[in-house]
This record gives structure tokens, sequence and C-alpha cells, in this order.
């Protein structure tokens, strides 16, 4: 299982003006065969940060995600925005089990 976790710092509006876009992302992302969790989340502390949060079967599954149409529509909607990514990581894991 591969996990994304990037962090991006956001320009004054972009949440309320993107966010018919980034719901159209996720639902379709969500759709995708390998997609095990696709979400995004405006952080508590600074509103200006949003964290997304992904799980991919493989990186097949994620090489996939990367060249479907609606990313490709979703980055030309993000370069409309004063957007700057702070940080992308991938993590090569095992399934994990419950923490508690």
């Amino acid at each position: 299982m591969l996990i994304v976790l990037a962090t991006a710092k956001l320009g004054e509006g972009v949440i309320e003006e993107g966010q018919a876009a980034m719901q159209k992302m996720i639902a379709a992302s969500r759709e995708e065969e390998g997609c095990l969790e696709y979400a995004y989340a405006q952080d508590i502390t600074d509103p200006g940060i949003l964290r997304v949060v992904e799980k991919w079967k493989d990186e097949d599954a994620l090489a996939f995600h990367f060249a479907t149409p609606h990313m490709a529509e979703f980055q030309a909607a993000l370069a409309k925005f004063d957007i700057s990514f702070v940080e992308a990581v991938k993590f090569q894991t095992g399934e994990g089990r419950p923490l508690l």
C-alpha cells in the first residue's frame, strides 16, 4: 500500500473558490480502482493549510491516478488559485492495523 501525505498553503479565499473543483476531484478519485482513501482537510489551527491524505493499493494505481482526465482538469483548475505546496511525500507501507 502507498500513503501520500501532502500539505498545501492556500491563499485567501481558495477553499471557498476551489471547493467545487476539490469535491469533484475527491469524488472521481475515490471511484478509481486501487484508491483506498482520498481526503482533504483544512487545518484547524491555520485555515490556510490544506492537508491531503491518499491511500493507494500500489504504484500502478497511483500512476493511473496521475494520468486520469480528472487529474488534468483539477490541475488546470488549481492553476487559477494562489496555492503553494509545502510538502508532498509518498510512503510504501504494509496493510496496517488498528492503533487502539
